[in-house]
């Protein structure tokens, strides 16, 4: 899978970032989500990212 980089916190990789795949989906990197209530899949974890990486994102009209 390849991935690039659409938006990030930091410049070299080592926080928040958003990543588009070459398969049309999006890869969000972040702090791992612990001590919730929430039921899922074996498969899946949560990530936290601030709401400013979203808007910038969406500013920068990159998804």
């Amino acid at each position: 899978m390849k991935l690039t980089r659409l938006v990030g916190e930091c410049e070299d990789g080592d926080c928040p970032t958003i990543y588009a795949t070459d398969r049309g989906t999006l890869i969000v990197q972040g702090s791992k989500v612990e001590g919730h209530q929430l039921r899922i899949s074996e498969h899946e974890t949560l990530v936290e990212i601030s709401a400013d990486l979203i808007r910038k994102a969406v500013r920068d009209n990159l998804v």
